[in-house]
């Protein structure tokens, strides 16, 4: 093992340069809110949010280089640090809040079914939407926990293991950011997809000039395939991989071509819980394929997803107990910022930092507007601190894509909702207990995983650990004031559960908590998806991608697919071009993370306009009265100029500057 005093990281200890500044802070709070809002989109749409260091840190070496003309890699440092923040919060609130939403979204669609809350049917649980203060507090809360737990872990994982945990990517930060004569080209390949990707997201779903989805079925088969044609959607695919994206495609396969069918052609006349009365056949009759995803399919890939989660965190148990207990003994009560310190040894005050957690505690028990008692606050401790070891070491290993942040909310959800029950907490008021623990225990570990990540960068660096982690509270503080917003205005457009933000994480959660609470989920169709999950296990698919591709419609995974194919093809360049090959996949993350930053803001630009009814002043749809296979065909067109855009900006690219090389 690699020990400290042999590694010596690019900025000495002895060199004190420019980390913390106010052009830092003022990008690095810009970049938390743009990327946080923009994951929140992503990750509402497709389950899956995306790491925003990398984008992050090319934007602040673009700026600080090329436009400030400034010299200052630990500066542009702390602006990816900051910047990545948001991300992380955005992820962790996402996966859990929206369930309070849906919740709330039922019981006013009851009231208004029933004619008045006064006629509501005895035993109706009501819930309230939760208040824009209420969210910022769970949010930032969570987000400052999962950053002072993480502290006292840095000398553990980060110093002491540091030729053991790769933290992929912490260390691919550190290669753009030491890139630096490479930032303003790098810089402007994000903003591009940052702009296309607005265009294109304006054309599809501001003025509607195409559809946003392409769909075929043949007739006399309950089956559906097609494509959504968004910039974001592919851009998930070309970061994730072909491999990623194909087993999803799968999942999106078996239900949309093989359980559809199956579930129309046996039961067409039958009335199957959940519905409300109406027989299978009706249903597929007035709403198609989509119709019976909705009421049936979406709890089969709800317990694969669960399944999914839980699987990942058995197979990570021996891992996870031997990283809690070398961790706790490594821990170093004494650290701090005490003169005798290098530089790049120097953490917050360990003494503030014990002081903050008890204080944060304290706070979740007391504050009237988080649902958590004294019982609920114990168990985010516990919980909190025992899952930050665990997602901090995780990300270490297998980086923040892999890490299993889900199946630890799962766990963290099904414990706590039974201990709320049996001590009595149960109906409405435990049910919002416990999505309220699940939110900061989900925020702390996806926090922790990120904070650990930015302070990889920072030691191959040579940043000052300390400058680092206020980067991070001042990140999680910005990302937590801008998410309740984000929330709130994303739900008021489009509402969660909805085909534009099908929210699986949120509705996952809130059916785990709906089935430990009550009798009333449909566990037969929750099993199947369970034992689909463990079948996929045991033949060696990886679970998770396959079943958030059994609960998200098809037409979504094909997209993604899409953008794994193109990856695919980079993937598959000669082996005597591996340095160009390199540098063409490289580009192409950062267009893809440009496309995934550009379409989330527009669709909240979007989301906006649609609380105020402006969207419908802007739809030409109906204007051009296009027949459906011309809507199609132009649908296809617009997803071809996008798939173009990305090989502009990458293979194209190094093409051209390859001849003009040769020519030269």
């Amino acid at each position: 093992m690699e020990n400290k005093t042999e590694f010596k990281p690019y900025i000495p200890a002895s060199k004190v340069t420019s980390e913390l500044t106010v052009t830092s802070i003022i990008m690095g709070v810009i970049l938390a809110v743009v990327f946080g809002a923009a994951n929140a989109y992503l990750g509402l749409r497709v389950g899956m949010t995306v790491s925003a260091s990398i984008p992050a840190a090319v934007i602040s070496m673009g700026v600080i280089r090329v436009i400030m003309k400034k010299n200052s890699i630990l500066e542009s440092n702390v602006v990816q640090t900051i910047g990545s923040a948001g991300e992380s919060l955005a992820a962790g609130a996402i996966f859990t809040l929206p369930a309070l939403f849906l919740w709330a979204s039922e019981t006013e669609k009851k009231i208004e079914e029933v004619g008045g809350r006064e006629n509501l049917p005895e035993g109706f649980l009501i819930f309230e939407k939760p208040g824009i203060v209420e969210i910022t507090l769970i949010a930032l809360l969570g987000g400052l926990l999962g950053v002072f737990f993480m502290v006292p872990l840095r000398n553990a994982l980060i110093v002491k293991e540091h030729g053991t945990l790769p933290y992929p990517e912490g260390t691919a930060c550190a290669e753009v950011l030491l890139a630096g004569e490479e930032g303003g080209a790098n810089a402007s390949t994000v903003f591009a997809g940052m702009g296309f990707a607005a265009l294109f997201k304006f054309i599809i779903d501001g003025i509607k000039a195409v559809p946003g989805e392409v769909s075929f079925r043949v007739k006399g088969f309950a089956g559906e395939i097609g494509t959504q044609i968004y910039p974001a959607v592919m851009s998930v695919g070309y970061i994730c991989g072909f491999r990623i994206s194909s087993y999803m495609f799968a999942g999106g396969v078996l239900s949309w071509l093989v359980l559809i069918p199956l579930i129309v052609m046996f039961g067409e006349n039958a009335v199957i819980y959940p519905s409300d009365g109406a027989t299978i056949g009706q249903i597929f009759a007035a709403d198609g394929a989509s119709g019976i995803w909705g009421s049936y399919i979406r709890y089969i890939g709800a317990g694969a997803l669960a399944a999914g989660g839980i699987i990942s965190l058995i197979k990570s148990l021996p891992l996870i107990i031997r990283t809690f207990k070398d961790a706790v003994k490594s821990i170093n009560v004494k650290g701090g910022t005490a003169g005798n310190l290098e530089r790049t040894a120097q953490d917050l005050n360990m003494k503030v930092v014990l002081i903050a957690i008890a204080v944060l505690t304290l706070l979740v028990w007391l504050i009237p507007a988080i649902p958590v008692g004294p019982l609920g606050a114990l168990i985010i401790v516990i919980f909190g601190f025992f899952f930050a070891t665990v997602s901090s070491r995780m990300v270490g290993l297998v980086g923040s894509s892999n890490n299993p942040v889900s199946g630890m909310a799962i766990a963290t959800l099904l414990i706590a909702t039974l201990i709320l029950k049996f001590t009595g907490a149960s109906g409405a008021e435990g049910m919002a207990a416990a999505i309220a623990i699940g939110s900061i225990i989900c925020i702390v570990a996806a926090i922790s995983g990120d904070t650990s990540q930015d302070l990889k960068t920072g030691y191959l660096l040579g940043s000052t650990p300390k400058k680092q982690q206020i980067g991070e509270v001042i990140g999680v503080c910005a990302a937590a004031l801008a998410i309740g917003g984000t929330l709130y205005l994303l739900d008021s457009a489009w509402g969660f559960g909805s085909a534009e933000l099908g929210a699986p994480q949120a509705t996952l959660m809130k059916m785990i908590i709906e089935g430990v609470m009550s009798a009333e989920l449909p566990w037969n169709l929750v099993f199947v998806g369970v034992f689909i999950a463990v079948l996929v296990e045991v033949i060696g698919i990886p679970v998770l991608p396959f079943a958030i591709g059994v609960y998200l419609p098809v037409q979504l995974n094909a997209c993604i697919l899409v953008g794994g194919i193109i990856r695919l093809v980079f993937d598959k360049m000669k082996k005597n071009e591996e340095e160009e090959k390199k540098e063409i996949i490289n580009d192409g993350i950062l267009f893809c993370s440009g496309m995934i930053a550009g379409e989330g803001l527009v669709g909240i630009v979007l989301a906006l306009l649609a609380v105020f009814g402006v969207d419908k002043v802007l739809d030409i749809s109906g204007l051009l009265n296009l027949p459906p296979v011309v809507s199609s065909i132009g649908s296809l067109v617009v997803f071809g100029l996008i798939i173009c855009t990305l090989l502009k900006f990458s293979i194209w690219k190094k093409r051209k500057k390859a001849d003009v090389k040769n020519e030269a």
